[in-house]
């Protein structure tokens, strides 16, 4: 059972912030204010619940004990099976409610960075037919998807490359898809027909809201440079990409895929935030142990989590030990039913 009193004490205070005139000016904080009060509100009206029903228990146990009226105590047994029924069920709805993600703190959008591992230029294909296959999924799911950075290579794949979904439950559905996902085919340029086994690692990069991460200018070295293309080939004449180091962390990230300078720091400032994101939660994670497993800590591009078997038509997920079949439609973007399966088996 949650701390009710630490609950209660933090939604009054809401509450108090919440009649502060000067909070108007404020839209960002008061929404998260508001979002953040009608989640305690839930969760205080079913442990209110779940003291009604305890209340009914104890009442209709002393009707057993006082043994006045067998009618009167048949009823009262009966009763209480059917309470104690309805708590273990309430419990569970509140369990269920404390465990999920409050609204406010769900991303509304997510950065993936899909990177080539093992296995040559049949890695960087199998980079692209990953791509391919998240981004029709997010058509079918109705998500918007943009292309931040990537680095293509001459044979239809690429090294590796970076988009960003939102407007729906992306997290939801996608954070599971960190680590390393295996592939096992006839590459199309093996001429002795052996079957290959390459890797691509992926990254759900939740994207931080607005004043979530601060990027003073002064921690940043900005480069711009050509665009380029398969084999080298300049894009286009002008210094339109741009390199963003992050000079406190170390971190480097690009963007190259828009025509606009200002466009591409746009994004790679986005891609950089979302890493930085992804280090501050990582380190708060290692600080209180294992209490919540961040799938972003979790997976670290170094858990293999998948297999897309070719030859058996087969893809593994090896969290849940499950396989499914018709792996040309999966491919396709058709990954929802490994997505509930994921989501119904594995509690964060």
């Amino acid at each position: 059972m949650p701390d009710i009193g630490g609950i209660k004490k933090e939604y009054q205070e809401i509450l108090n912030q919440l009649s502060d005139p000067e909070l108007v000016s404020n839209w960002d904080k008061f929404e998260e204010l508001t979002k953040r009060k009608s989640f305690l509100e839930k969760v205080i009206e079913k442990y209110k619940e779940i003291e009604e029903l305890k209340n009914k228990i104890e009442e209709n146990k002393d009707i057993l004990k006082s043994q006045e009226d067998k009618e009167l105590s048949s009823l009262a047994e009966t009763e209480i099976s059917q309470l104690m029924e309805k708590q273990t069920n309430t419990e569970k709805e509140l369990e269920k409610l404390l465990s999920q993600k409050e609204n406010h703190e769900t991303p509304k959008a997510v950065i993936v960075e899909i990177r080539a591992g093992t296995g040559g230029d049949e890695a960087a294909i199998f980079v692209a037919d990953l791509y391919r296959m998240y981004s029709k999924y997010a058509s079918l799911e109705g998500w918007q998807q943009k292309v931040l950075d990537s680095k293509p290579i001459d044979i239809n794949g690429f090294k590796d490359i970076v988009f960003e979904l939102k407007n729906g439950d992306v997290f939801s559905k996608m954070k599971y898809e960190s680590g390393v996902h295996r592939v096992q085919r006839i590459p199309v340029t093996e001429k002795a027909g052996r079957i290959h086994t390459s890797t691509a690692s992926i990254a759900i990069l939740p994207k931080p809201k607005k004043a979530e991460i601060k990027i003073k200018p002064d921690e940043m070295k900005i480069d711009y440079y050509r665009s380029s293309g398969p084999g080298g080939q300049n894009v286009n004449k002008r210094e339109t990409a741009v390199r963003i180091t992050h000079l406190p962390t170390g971190i480097v990230v690009t963007s190259q895929t828009e025509r606009n300078q200002l466009q591409n720091k746009e994004s790679a400032l986005s891609i950089l935030e979302a890493k930085l994101l992804e280090k501050k939660e990582t380190e708060e994670t290692e600080k209180i142990g294992s209490n919540r497993k961040a799938q972003i800590g979790s997976a670290k591009r170094a858990e293999k989590i998948r297999t897309y078997n070719f030859p058996q038509d087969r893809v593994t997920d090896h969290r849940i030990k499950k396989s499914f079949h018709n792996i040309e439609e999966i491919m396709e973007g058709k990954i929802a039913p490994i997505i509930e399966a994921l989501k119904k088996e594995i509690q964060d």
